[in-house]
């Protein structure tokens, strides 16, 4: 029996214009936003336009500017501080700290946030305690600052530097001091001509990451009260009702977005460097009696502050308030947050599944290029997304129930496209559709094409080739890819409170409406629930980190 070569597997003639189809179908919930706020952009309305450019964006942008900037030096102090000295160094406790310091992952940025300011505040408990002891507690930094909301952002998001530098540095070994050495480098001259221009690509990424993720915060800044963009973009849709003022400050932050993606691509632009081979068992050097103890104070007060106390204070108020507020509504939040999460994670993952299976098969540069526009909606702030999602489906309904009135007249029933699930998850689509797809391209790319041939030389071949041998192998792939969309749903607050159908009220809406009001207690409740179902990704890059120890 004669098997079908590799070439015609990999890229059939027949039925190639039906997958290049299907590319453009799921890739419009990403690309359709972006094009409707780009339109936006160039063509505003002058009136909305005069308006923003006096009363709104010099506070926004300003403040955005400052917030961006402190948050990337701060947290990228503290994410490279702490990636090189549990990489490259040993202290006591050093081996659990080095995957601990991810757990912060598992608190969304809105809930450090009000945690924060309910504990800090001059009301809260510190500055309590603290006028009862020595009377005053004047000296005491207001959180509610500029300075405030950049703590708190930085010490939610400096993970994600100390992830990418900690890996950086793990490839280098220590090697590359003695060799600097060698050439007459002091140890301090190495680290800091020869040991961080090597890892700058990881940290450049892990600090463009975090840029686009103070960019698109929503929670956190607006429990501050502190104006961005995004608080913007909110105030003109629900306070000031106005459609294209909302498309028109979406413009603006995607350019900054778009701004950030440029420098992050040119930064690492062109780099290539040779990695050790052996990362788990390299050398590390030994600190002073001194040194290492500071270090050891360092890391963990690092953890203390970003994520034990304020899980402790959080689980206080929760036991605290639970015997009040743990009712029937709670379960309604649960029960709309898991509904949301669970159909977005099969959504999402089909979705993912589908496309992979399709670059695998039909791997042409227009596949490969759709597929990665589909993809893009990751870097845009969920805020963008819910506005130029809503902004067509409004459209789109205007239009149907003008149709409706002109056939059934009085009677024609209401339509409201704009405040459904289908809407919701459109929005989703967009935002979290890599989050799917990596893994899943990812554990496709480890079945091999022989795999494939052989199964073909046996009669399975078609969806039967996709459920009977791919799906089997991949289903820790997938697996991983729902659990990972699954928790960013649940974690999710802009697109579900600008998008959400009335009444549909999820967990993370409810911080939001507890937040609004200053009813910090009454906020942590649900915010339990969230931080423990996202500490199930933290605790599996905690595992993987762990294994590079």
């Amino acid at each position: 029996m004669s098997v079908a070569p590799a070439e015609m597997i990999v890229a059939p003639r027949t039925g190639a214009w039906r997958g290049s189809t299907l590319a453009v179908v799921l890739c419009l919930p990403a690309l359709l936003p972006l094009v409707v706020i780009a339109f936006a952009l160039v063509s505003p309305e002058t009136g909305v336009w005069a308006h923003l450019a006096r009363y709104v964006l010099p506070e926004v942008v300003a403040n955005t500017i400052k917030l961006v900037i402190g948050v990337a030096l701060v947290a990228g102090a503290l994410g490279t501080s702490l990636a090189w000295l549990t990489a490259m160094c040993d202290f006591p406790g050093r081996r659990w700290l080095e995957w601990a310091l991810l757990l912060p992952l598992a608190i969304p940025a809105y809930v450090l946030a009000f945690v924060a300011i309910g504990f800090l505040d001059y009301a809260g408990p510190l500055q309590t305690a603290l006028r009862s002891a020595f009377g005053t507690s004047s000296w005491v930094p207001p959180i509610r600052s500029t300075g405030g909301v950049i703590l708190v952002l930085s010490l939610a998001f400096y993970p994600y530097v100390y992830l990418m530098a900690r890996n950086a540095f793990l490839t280098q070994g220590r090697r590359v001091l003695e060799v600097a050495q060698t050439f007459g480098y002091s140890r301090s001259a190495a680290i800091w001509r020869v040991a961080l221009p090597m890892a700058k690509p990881w940290i450049a990424g892990g600090i463009a990451l975090i840029c686009m993720e103070a960019l698109a915060d929503f929670g956190a800044v607006s429990i501050f009260n502190y104006n961005t963009f995004t608080t913007a973009i909110y105030r003109a849709w629900f306070g000031l009702f106005s459609v294209h003022a909302a498309l028109e400050l979406s413009a603006v932050l995607l350019a900054f977005v778009l701004i950030a993606l440029f420098f992050d691509r040119r930064s690492r632009a062109g780099v290539r460097y040779a990695a050790s081979r052996d990362l788990s068992r390299h050398a590390r050097a030994p600190l002073g009696s001194r040194t290492r103890w500071f270090a050891s104070l360092y890391a963990g007060g690092v953890l203390a502050v970003a994520f034990v106390l304020p899980l402790l204070q959080l689980l206080w108020w929760a036991v605290k308030r639970a015997g009040r507020d743990l009712d029937a509504r709670y379960w309604m939040f649960t029960m709309h947050s898991l509904v949301l999460a669970a159909s977005a994670a099969i959504v999402i993952v089909g979705a993912s599944l589908v496309l992979a299976y399709l670059l695998r098969r039909q791997p042409s540069m227009f596949n490969h290029a759709t597929v990665r526009l589909a993809t893009v909606g990751y870097a845009v702030p969920g805020t963008v997304l819910a506005v130029g999602t809503l902004f067509p489906l409004v459209m789109l309904n205007n239009a149907l129930q003008g149709l409706l009135s002109e056939v059934f007249g009085a009677s024609a029933p209401t339509l409201l496209l704009q405040s459904t699930v289908i809407g919701v998850l459109l929005a989703y689509m967009a935002r979290f559709l890599a989050v799917g797809l990596h893994p899943i391209e990812s554990g496709l790319q480890r079945v091999t094409r022989s795999l494939d041939e052989a199964a073909i030389g046996l009669g399975v071949n078609g969806t039967r080739l996709v459920r009977s041998v791919h799906v089997p192998l991949l289903r820790s792939s997938l697996v991983t890819a729902a659990i990972m969309v699954f928790v960013d749903v649940m974690k999710e607050m802009p697109i579900t409170l600008l998008t959400r159908p009335f009444g549909w009220d999820t967990l993370a809406i409810r911080v939001f409406n507890m937040t609004s009001i200053g009813e910090w207690e009454r906020a942590a409740l649900p915010s339990v629930v969230i931080v423990a179902v996202g500490l199930i990704p933290a605790a599996m890059l905690s595992r993987g980190n762990a294994h590079v120890a």
